[in-house]
């Protein structure tokens, strides 16, 4: 069992807490910039055993009555059709998803902010949609030489060309469906335009990862550049709050780099800079919570190797490059963590050894390790999965949840009649064989009860996983990683 490293309701409080404290200082409204996922932050929820996916948004709701959210998503996006690489979804779409899920979860959007327009015609297009969905919509517009050309940014034809976004609440949380959206220069555009408006205003950044007050080299910050290693994202200690504090904090390469203009932006507009670093302007008290280090650092760790075997495989299929995997090595190195301290992959890897065929492994919560074969029946993916719920439930390993007569009939739907070539079961047709069996055997039931006891466990595969199980481990919690081979040698893997 994982041991918990985090007070999730403490940080939940005080992370409240603290941006209430900016609001009052600014005396105004503050716009935060929100880094990361508000949603579903499992990267946090992993690093940070305690840490709820959702508590950014609990959060929030904390402070519903005095946010707002602006959705800003790039023109260029839209254009280029950007797809989120979790999700696989358009920037488009996956602003009209963030509209509802916040809306049904009671929190007020007030607009979208489509940045960089310069007469894209799928932006055009996405514009009219949003409106005629009664959603408003304003504009931003590309700023020659941003973000060095202060004089020219801080004017009538840099951020004064913008549309003035209109607002009503105290808390402004500007959002976006991916990395490149414009967040910071909505922000400072809007600044820029309440300041003409008379209106107090301020800049407040909230991200979750690097934790400024852990050191540089702990394993959660770490982890943070495995998370980012596509990116090439560095920690760096904050050379600014050094020399103005004395006191040593982490931030990272691109708000350290970005902090002398910023600062020179505020100057401009308020005569002074409100901030002495890039620390200052950060909100995130999740340092303040973590109540085992220990096991805050082992969790850690082990996301450094899942990251690793991400990389790999991505490499395996032509998305990323090997320098992305060479950065992961040297992060395995300093964080003293090896392949080798994933339980799953030595079991799994012996398992493929002994039957010259794929395998899974699963490290249940209890940290029994189950594995799974291929067969004519079953993918790897799909025994290790019955033979997981098999033990949770405290079923005979030779008991058969699901009898052949129950397999076989959709093997037969599946070859003759749907077209595929491979008869073996995926984990998604298992699971409802499994659920069609619980109608009339109780051991069946029981085990499908046990599913959601798999959230959390760690699972490896010893070759790339199809979309279908990949994505079942997904939506069951699971963390899984796979070495990178293809079982088959065709050019076309779906």
């Amino acid at each position: 069992m994982q041991k918990l490293g985090f007070d999730n309701d403490k940080y939940i409080r005080l992370q409240t807490q603290n941006i209430r404290d900016r609001i009052a200082e600014i005396g105004g409204k503050l716009y935060l910039e929100f880094g990361g996922k508000l949603f579903d932050d499992y990267h946090a929820s992993r690093v940070l055993p305690g840490f709820c996916p959702d508590s950014k948004i609990k959060m929030l709701l904390a402070m519903k009555d005095e946010a707002e959210i602006i959705i800003s998503i790039s023109a260029n996006a839209i254009e280029q059709n950007k797809r989120r690489g979790d999700s696989g979804i358009t920037y488009d779409q996956e602003v009209m998803r963030l509209i509802d899920a916040f809306r049904g979860i009671g929190l007020y959007v007030g607009s979208v902010v489509v940045t960089m327009c310069s007469g894209q015609p799928a932006a055009e297009k996405f514009e009219q949609k949003l409106k005629s969905l009664g959603v408003p919509v304003y504009r931003h517009f590309p700023i020659p030489d941003y973000p060095s050309n202060i004089n020219g940014i801080i004017s009538e034809n840099g951020f004064g060309k913008n549309d003035y976004i209109e607002t009503s609440r105290s808390l402004i949380v500007v959002t976006a469906p991916g990395p490149g959206s414009g967040k910071m220069e909505t922000c400072l555009s809007q600044i820029y335009h309440e300041h003409k408006h008379g209106i107090k205003a301020g800049y407040a950044k909230f991200e979750t990862f690097p934790v400024w007050n852990l050191p540089l080299k702990h394993p959660v910050n770490l982890a943070y550049e495995a998370a980012t290693a596509d990116l090439n994202d560095v920690n760096m200690i904050d050379p600014y709050h050094l020399a103005e504090y004395g006191t040593t904090t982490v931030n990272y390469n691109r708000d350290i780099e970005i902090f002398p203009v910023l600062s020179a932006m505020f100057s401009r507009i308020f005569g002074e800079s409100p901030y002495k670093s890039p620390t200052d302007m950060g909100v995130n008290m999740a340092g303040f919570c973590i109540t085992d280090d220990d096991a805050v650092c082992e969790a850690s760790k082990q996301e450094i190797v899942r990251r690793y075997y991400s990389a790999l495989c991505s490499v395996r299929k032509g998305e990323a490059s090997q320098s992305e995997v060479m950065k992961l090595e040297l992060l395995m190195n300093t964080a003293g963590v090896s392949p080798d301290d994933r339980p799953t992959v030595k079991a799994a890897l012996k398992k493929a050894e002994q039957t010259s065929l794929p395998a899974v492994a699963i490290e249940l919560p209890d940290g029994k390790i189950v594995t799974g074969k291929t067969s004519n029946l079953l993918g790897a993916s799909s025994a290790a999965l019955l033979n997981a719920l098999k033990e949770l439930a405290g079923i005979d390993s030779e008991y058969k949840l699901i009898s052949p007569n129950v397999i076989e009939p959709i093997q037969h739907l599946k070859v003759n009649h749907m077209g595929n070539h491979n008869p073996r079961l995926h984990t998604d047709e298992i699971l409802i064989a499994l659920s069609v069996c619980a109608l009339t055997d109780e051991n069946a039931k029981h085990a499908l009860d046990c599913l959601s006891e798999l959230a959390g466990c760690d699972a490896h595969s010893t070759v790339i996983l199809s979309s279908v199980d990949s994505g079942v481990f997904g939506k069951l919690g699971m963390n899984l990683t796979c070495e990178p081979l293809y079982q088959t040698k065709k050019l076309y893997h779906g």
